[in-house]
C-alpha cells in the first residue's frame, strides 16, 4: 500500500482544497490546512513573526511526516513558504531571496532594467511620509504604490499633482499594516545597501501602462524557466477593476512569444527556482510595444479552475510536483471546455451585507447553468470595505467560475448568474 504524502498548504480554502483533491494523483497526498486565510491576511496588520512561530507549532505537534509546505496565495504566504521550508529541512522550495527580489517592486524593477529595456516603464521611489512630488523622469499618468503590497491595494492612479499627493495621503494612512511585517521578511534576506536602506515603508511611482493586460503563467524547474499559458485580464472602460480573467488569451501568438521569452529572462535576472510564477503585462496593439506590469513568485490561484476547464488540471498541479523535486509538466487542451473565466460580481460602493445567496440558491444556479462555480465572498454582516482580497476602486461580492464553447457563451453565462445571484446591500451606519 502507498504511503500517502503529507502536504501543508498555508491558508488553504475550500475552493482550492476541492481542486486540489481532482488532481489525477491526489490519492498520494493529504492536504492540510496551515493557518486560515483569515489569519494570514486579515486584521489591522500582519503579525509576521508571530504567523511563523504558530504555523510552526502546528507542524511540531503533527503525528506523522511534513513531506511538503506550499502556498498560492500572496503576501506573506509567499514569503512564509520558503522560512517554513527551511526551518523544517525541505529541499525543493525557492530561495527566500529570490521571492523578495520578485516581490520588492522597487528592488524588482531595478533587476528587470537589467536585463529589459523598453519592456520596463520609468519608476523611481517615493518617501511617503517626505516626498510631495513624483520621481524625476516619471510622467503622469502614473501609479503609487507601496514597494510591498497586495491584490492591488493602496495602488493608486494618478494624473496630476493633487491626484499624486492625495495617493500619498491615503498611503500614509495604511501603509504600516504590511510594511511592518515585510521588514521581518527582509530582516532575513541579504540585501544589496541600496535596499536595505529603502525598508518596507517606502513607494515606487512609475509611469501607467496601457492596452490589453494579460498574464503569463509558468514555473522554472531545475533552472530552466517554462511558460504554459496566457490569461486576458478584462478590466472595467472607467476604473481599474476586473471584471474576468479568460482564459486562453486573445492576443496573437507572436505577442504571447515575445512576452514568454522576456518572462524567461527577467526569471533568470530574478534567480527564482523550483517555483510557479505568473508576470503581469500589457500589450498596446497601436504601438505593438510590450510593457511588464509585476512579477509574482507563485502561480495564480485566481486561474486554477479556467486551467482545468480548458487543459485538463489546474495549475495547483505545477505547485505541488515542484514540491517534490518532480518535472510539473501540463496537459495543453485536454478539459471540457474551449474557453473559461473567473468573472467578479461586484459593487461599487461602500457597504454593509444585509442578505446573501442562500446554499439553495447557489446550487439551483449551478445546476441551471452548467460549467459554472460560485464562491461567496461577502456574506451577511460584512462591510464590504473590510473584506479580504479588495482592490482601491470596487468590492467583489462573489467569485463566479465559467466553463463555455467560446466567449458569447462565457458572457451570457455570466450575466445569468448576475441576474440570479440575490445580494441585498445597505448603508454604513452612521457612527452616533
Amino acid at each position: 500500500m502507498e504511503i500517502r504524502r503529507n502536504v501543508f498548504v498555508l491558508g488553504l480554502d475550500h475552493h482550492n482544497h476541492q481542486l486540489l483533491e481532482q488532481l489525477p494523483d491526489a490519492h498520494r497526498y493529504r492536504f492540510h490546512q496551515l493557518l486560515t486565510i483569515e489569519e494570514l491576511q486579515l486584521g489591522e496588520r500582519i503579525p509576521l513573526a508571530e504567523l511563523l512561530d504558530k504555523a510552526q507549532d502546528q507542524l511540531n505537534v503533527f503525528d506523522g511526516s511534513i513531506d511538503a509546505i506550499v502556498g498560492y496565495w500572496d503576501f506573506p504566504v509567499s514569503s512564509m513558504v520558503p522560512m517554513l521550508c527551511e526551518r523544517n529541512g525541505l529541499k525543493w522550495h525557492p530561495s527566500l531571496r529570490a521571492i523578495v527580489k520578485c516581490e520588492h517592486k522597487y528592488w524588482s524593477r531595478t533587476e528587470q532594467r537589467k536585463v529589459l529595456d523598453e519592456e520596463c516603464p520609468p519608476f523611481g521611489l517615493v518617501d511617503p511620509d517626505r516626498d510631495e512630488s513624483p520621481p524625476t523622469g516619471v510622467r503622469y499618468p502614473m501609479w503609487i504604490k507601496p514597494v510591498k503590497s497586495f491584490d492591488g491595494m493602496l495602488a493608486y492612479r494618478a494624473s496630476n499633482l493633487d491626484e499624486f499627493q492625495e495617493a500619498l495621503r491615503r498611503i500614509r494612512g495604511g501603509i504600516g499594516r504590511i510594511s511592518a511585517a515585510f521588514d521581518v521578511v527582509l530582516d532575513h534576506v541579504e540585501l544589496p545597501p541600496e535596499m536595505a536602506r529603502i525598508g518596507g515603508n517606502a513607494c515606487i511611482a512609475e509611469e501607467a501602462l496601457h492596452g490589453k493586460q494579460v498574464t503569463l503563467e509558468g514555473y522554472c524547474y531545475r533552472g530552466q524557466p517554462h511558460v504554459y499559458g496566457a490569461v486576458d485580464s478584462v478590466t472595467y472602460k472607467d476604473i481599474p477593476s476586473f471584471v474576468r480573467f479568460q482564459y486562453p488569451s486573445s492576443l496573437p501568438r507572436s505577442v504571447v512569444g515575445r512576452m514568454a521569452s522576456v518572462s524567461k529572462r527577467v526569471i533568470r535576472q530574478l534567480g527564482l527556482d523550483d517555483s510557479t510564477f505568473n508576470i503581469e503585462f500589457f500589450w498596446d496593439p497601436d504601438a505593438d510595444s510590450i510593457g511588464l506590469l509585476e512579477v509574482n513568485p507563485r502561480h495564480s490561484q485566481s486561474h486554477a479552475a479556467l486551467f482545468r476547464h480548458v487543459d485538463g488540471l489546474p495549475n495547483h498541479h505545477c505547485m505541488l510536483r515542484l514540491a517534490f523535486g518532480r518535472d510539473p509538466r501540463l496537459p495543453h487542451r485536454q478539459g471540457r471546455y474551449s474557453v473559461a473565466a473567473k468573472s467578479f460580481l461586484r459593487c461599487f460602493r461602500d457597504g454593509v451585507v444585509l442578505r446573501e445567496p442562500t446554499e439553495s440558491e447557489i446550487a439551483a444556479i449551478e445546476q441551471e447553468i452548467p460549467g459554472t462555480t460560485i464562491d461567496l465572498v461577502a456574506h451577511r454582516g460584512d462591510r464590504l470595505s473590510a473584506l479580504f482580497d479588495q482592490d482601491s476602486y470596487s468590492y467583489k461580492l462573489a467569485n463566479i467560475h465559467i466553463g463555455a464553447v467560446d466567449e458569447a457563451e462565457l458572457i451570457a453565462k455570466y450575466h445569468r448568474c448576475e441576474q440570479l445571484l440575490r445580494y441585498q446591500i445597505g448603508d454604513v451606519p452612521t457612527p452616533a
